[in-house]
């Protein structure tokens, strides 16, 4: 080897150096810049911050689609009412291009059958159901032209109330039906004192929670003669307030928060009762600065014996009638509707 080759290795093994330094740099920058690391790829789940949206899309009234524009009456269950009260409110608010009104009919009680019937009748855009569409119902639709749908936004459930100075553990289903039908009609026969029971209820031709009792509870049959009819849940809770021995049924929001009543335990076995309100119970003398709650996990779980849900019933004629009911229907089943739901005193469908 000559000398001036040794002189030039020197010079070699440092070109080599930097060479390789520059592309090991150039690399380190390439991998900082585009998330590339040795031996790791950057998904972005763990690298880049999570922004937390409090309004999820589609969770909320303002981002339901396809809401129609223009004033809309419905009608319908008086069970509903908490709902409306809550609810509607806060849809207006939130769109107020979907103006609702809520129209009683002239001739009748107010419920669920009579919001249907207007429904179906012409008079009404959609309609608030506590129970079920009967299958006459759907007949005279499709005389009409058209079918119905319903769709379910809310767990409800009945309860029974006694007067709070009433000494009884609970009732069965089973019970419960022969206080109504007349075969049982002292509280002795039921663990109670020995005491007459007065029975009253609502008439069935006024809403979908009577109708509902008939037939779920009473299996169709009829009302005893000892069943005193009154017009509203509000006169009958009073009339519980001022007489020991009466009993009355009426959707659970309306019965489980009030001062002068207490619900009772219901079960499908003796001595197996499930309490619509959380325990333990609020006596009467800490209300109204403590009120009772829903039992809400045994609503959704089924083991209160008496549940139900609350639909909106909508018109299928491919009108804007029918994009009124679907859309009041999506906006209470967003997380807002069903929260609002929550407050008003019923159980979340979602």
């Amino acid at each position: 080897m000559s000398q001036k080759q040794k002189n030039e290795i020197p010079i070699l093994v440092l070109s080599i150096l930097i060479t390789a330094g520059l592309i090991a740099g150039g690399f380190w920058w390439f991998s900082r810049k585009s998330g590339v690391e040795l031996n790791t790829i950057n998904s972005g789940s763990t690298k880049t911050p999570k922004v937390k949206s409090e309004q999820p899309n589609g969770n909320t009234f303002t981002l339901v689609k396809d809401v129609p524009t223009g004033l809309f009456n419905y009608g319908g269950s008086t069970s509903w009412a908490p709902i409306r009260l809550v609810v509607d409110p806060a849809i207006q608010a939130a769109r107020p291009e979907l103006r609702l009104r809520y129209v009683e009919p002239s001739n009748t009680s107010p419920g669920s059958g009579t919001g249907i019937q207007s429904l179906i009748d012409g008079q009404l855009a959609f309609a608030q159901s506590s129970r079920p569409i009967l299958d006459r119902e759907l007949s005279r639709a499709q005389q009409r032209g058209f079918t119905l749908k319903q769709i379910p936004v809310a767990i409800d459930g009945l309860a029974v109330a006694v007067n709070p100075n009433l000494n009884i553990a609970g009732l069965t289903v089973d019970q419960l039906k022969s206080i109504y039908t007349g075969k049982i009609n002292n509280w002795s026969q039921v663990g109670g004192p020995n005491i007459p029971i007065k029975p009253y209820s609502r008439r069935i031709a006024d809403g979908g929670t009577v109708e509902l009792f008939v037939q779920d509870i009473l299996g169709g049959q009829a009302f005893s003669s000892n069943v005193e009819f009154i017009s509203t849940t509000t006169q009958a809770l009073q009339k519980l307030a001022a007489s020991y021995g009466s009993i009355y049924y009426a959707s659970a929001p309306e019965v489980i928060p009030q001062c002068s009543i207490k619900a009772l335990p219901l079960g499908r076995t003796q001595g197996q009762y499930i309490p619509p309100y959380q325990e333990p119970s609020v006596l009467p003398s800490e209300c109204p600065g403590k009120r009772n709650k829903l039992n809400i996990d045994a609503f959704q779980s089924g083991k209160y014996p008496i549940t139900r849900n609350l639909f909106v019933v909508v018109k299928q004629n491919s009108q804007t009638e029918q994009q009124a009911g679907v859309a009041y229907a999506n906006l209470l089943l967003t997380e807002q509707g069903q929260e609002l739901i929550s407050q008003a005193g019923f159980v979340k469908i979602r």
